[in-house]
């Protein structure tokens, strides 16, 4: 760590700690231990202890082992929030094999590729009737041995329930017919034959436990291997780094989908902690905002997305949400994307906690920079490095270091970092260095005082006329012209000067502009080559299930008429 960073490095932060050779599930079974009556799950009013949890994650171990499941199997979890998502994930840890996580609202090919590399023995999903047809589908394409189904009312409070079942169930879709023969099985059917107690299965803390899916820089989803000691030395840092947390006093807020690393290792936090976990299913604003009225979270991780909802809604009260009260949460860190001042400052006052942004990656499980808590911190930073990670920012074309203010590229190091690529050792020595080094693709900047920022993704830098144009300086510019609601930029290939520069408009309800109009508002605050050539109007920009613009997807859009 520079001088500088030292300066504002929190004075109740260590800056090396202690990390135990634990499992993932080992860590629900300290948890259980200690703390076996405190709340673990929250979901629509229903709560389970950690006792409870660790008994339901044995019986799912158990049953896993009698289909055939042996440590290093790999059993895939298609599941939305829920304690069934968590009962199967430590339930599959307890019996030594690997986990995959699969989205939810994954179309048939793209599950099918996830089961196949990942080579999955087995699946869990959801009954409901689109979520199990595409699930059923991929399965036989991809050979599976069997299919477990559960109900999302099986965990339901009992009077919810039974109003589910009587109104909802099968108006929704819920209700779903099991082919035995093709390994169909009803996950509630398996928990009742087995027994509670810990599975005899010594499971090594060095060995992987989750395979991740990412989409990398280029071409199909890699599986980033995160072993268990990767996932608990994140949470053990993110612990440390909110210094404040109380063990079995905190709720943290779920709403962030577990498929993705940033919430299970929040999760994964709050079981450490014994807190209590609320879980929420998807974002729905009237849903998220009676939750949290309802159940009183203390801590809840996010997206700009989110907080800006919950800001407009409770500034505006459209719908008599003004009422809301969200005064429990004390603590939320933003990932995903940069978090923009007016929402930080709006929920802060809202809710009288903190929300700081923060940065991380799939390949390193994924927290390695938050903005501190109670201290110093930066707008538009992602902060300052967890307790030992270390970063470099080096040169595009020599890999030396830069100097302070300088940009180039980011790479950090520490003991989160994952593993390997799963069976891809070629792009595995693309990013991850024989001494640690794991390179994050993103091209980024330390200032005076040693806070980090995310200038652009290295595979979106575009390069016209030998000089290279990050498209977040331009979309940052853009984004301040009255008329424009959203709007990205990315390069596309020229004939004479490499790439051109082209512009993604979103224009605000009832304006309308013109491309020359948008190129002369550039003009007056960009150098001429980063001005965008071509400008495209859109109705909307394709974007991520976390709200990233997808500018992959870019030229398969429909553009605006």
């Amino acid at each position: 760590m520079n001088r500088e960073a030292a300066i504002y490095y929190p004075g109740e932060v260590p800056r090396h700690l202690t990390y135990p050779h634990v499992t993932l599930h080992g860590v629900l079974e300290e948890s259980a231990r200690r703390h076996p009556d405190a709340t673990a799950t929250i979901f629509y009013g229903a709560t389970m202890t950690y006792g409870g949890l660790d008994r339901e994650a044995n019986r799912f171990a158990h049953a896993l082992a009698g289909l055939g499941v042996e440590p290093g199997d790999r059993v895939a979890i298609h599941l939305p929030n829920s304690p069934q998502m968590l009962i199967c994930l430590y339930g599959t840890l307890k019996a030594g094999a690997l986990v995959t996580m699969l989205n939810p609202l994954y179309e048939t090919r793209e599950l099918v590729y996830q089961l196949e590399d990942a080579g999955a023995r087995l699946m869990v999903t959801l009954s409901q009737r689109e979520i199990f047809g595409k699930a059923a589908a991929a399965a036989a394409q991809a050979h599976l041995h069997h299919l477990i189904v559960t109900n999302i009312k099986d965990y339901f409070p009992p009077a919810l329930r039974a109003l589910f079942t009587m109104f909802k169930e099968k108006k929704d879709g819920h209700r779903a017919d099991l082919d035995a023969s093709r390994g169909q099985l009803w996950l509630k059917d398996l928990l009742r034959k087995q027994p509670a107690g810990s599975p005899q299965v010594t499971v090594d803390s060095a060995a992987t436990a989750i395979l991740q899916y990412t989409g990398g820089t280029t071409g199909l989803p890699k599986a980033a291997e995160l072993t268990h000691d990767n996932l608990v030395a994140n949470l053990t840092q993110a612990r440390a780094w909110i210094f404040d947390l109380k063990e079995a006093g905190e709720n943290i807020f779920m709403v962030l989908p577990l498929f993705h690393v940033y919430a299970l290792t929040c999760c994964n936090l709050a079981v450490s902690l014994a807190a209590k976990v609320t879980l929420v299913p998807r974002f729905d604003l009237k849903e998220v905002l009676k939750a949290i009225e309802q159940h009183r979270p203390t801590v809840f991780p996010g997206i700009p997305a989110m907080y800006a909802a919950i800001n407009h809604s409770l500034l505006c009260d459209d719908d008599g949400s003004k009422k809301t009260n969200i005064s429990s949460i004390r603590v939320c860190v933003s990932g995903s994307d940069k978090l923009p001042g007016d929402v930080k400052q709006d929920f802060e006052r809202l809710s009288g906690g903190k929300l700081v942004e923060g940065y991380g990656l799939t390949e390193a499980a994924p927290i390695t920079h938050v903005n501190p808590i109670y201290g110093k911190n930066k707008i538009g930073s992602i902060g300052l490095p967890l307790p030992d990670t270390e970063v470099r920012i080096v040169d595009f074309r020599n890999g030396r270091d830069v100097e302070p203010g300088d940009v180039g590229e980011m790479l950090v190091r520490g003991p989160q970092v994952m593993k390997s690529y799963w069976h891809n050792p070629g792009e595995t020595r693309k990013v991850l260095s024989d001494d640690g080094w794991l390179d994050t693709g993103d091209v980024a900047r330390c200032d005076e005082d040693g806070f980090y920022y995310i200038v652009d993704r290295m595979k979106d830098v575009i390069i016209t006329g030998g000089l290279n144009v990050f498209p977040r300086e331009v979309e940052e510019v853009l984004g301040q012209f009255h008329k424009i609601s959203e709007v990205a930029v990315k390069g596309i290939p020229g004939r004479i000067k490499g790439e051109t520069i082209k512009a993604y408009v979103v224009l605000k309800d009832n304006e309308q502009a013109t491309a020359g109009e948008i190129r002369e508002f550039a003009r007056q605050k960009l150098a001429a080559y980063k001005i965008p050539q071509q400008v495209e109007f859109r109705q909307e920009l394709p974007r991520s299930f976390l709200r990233k613009v997808l500018k992959r997807k870019l030229d398969e859009a429909e553009p605006a008429e």
